[in-house]
């Protein structure tokens, strides 16, 4: 990982994006969403983080968050380790699932190719944390993260795109997952 991109300020708030291997869109069904969302929501209701931004992609997560216990790296860690398990048992139970065999299949592939991995690999190991010092830089962050749905054309504004926090901060929205901002 490049210099540029580590956890230098470890109370500061980051802006951080992170991608499933091979960018699979994983995230085509709402249980999937929701297994991200129900961890999210619990690692910021335990006070392990504060969330001011997200937008789930079918590919890839952006957060802008702070760690509140001052290991933001650690808990980047645990919550991909987590929800990686949590995801694969779904897609693995999941008789719905028209893609499962080859989202097994490549999802074993990309472990293979990595050492520190058993079976299978969800997410790919680089996070690029930029950190947040200035209240301008957060604007452009919160921006990019709001547009990725729209330039992606899922929809024509940000608040439509349901698993986004662009919704948190229009005021006749009801949120999916609670941030740490006043409206």
């Amino acid at each position: 990982m490049s210099r540029k991109y580590k956890f230098r300020e470890k109370e500061g708030a980051y802006f951080i994006s992170f991608a499933t291997v091979f960018w699979i869109d994983i995230f085509t069904r709402i249980e999937y969403f929701d297994i991200v969302i129900a961890s999210l929501d619990y690692c910021r209701k335990i006070s392990v983080w504060k969330f001011f931004g997200y937008c789930i992609m079918p590919s890839h997560i952006h957060l802008i968050f702070r760690s509140t216990d001052g290991k933001p790296s650690e808990l980047i860690r645990d919550f991909k380790g987590f929800t990686s398990k949590k995801l694969i048992k779904a897609i693995q139970e999941n008789n719905q699932e028209s893609r499962r065999e080859w989202l097994l299949w490549m999802l074993k592939k990309a472990g293979e190719r990595n050492s520190n991995v058993k079976n299978y690999q969800l997410w790919q190991q680089n996070n690029k944390p930029i950190e947040i010092w200035s209240l301008k830089v957060f604007e452009q962050k919160l921006d990019y993260i709001h547009q990725n749905p729209v330039e992606s054309g899922f929809v024509v504004e940000p608040w439509e795109w349901k698993y986004s926090s662009a919704k948190n901060y229009c005021d006749d929205f009801e949120d999916v997952l609670q941030i740490d901002v006043n409206r």
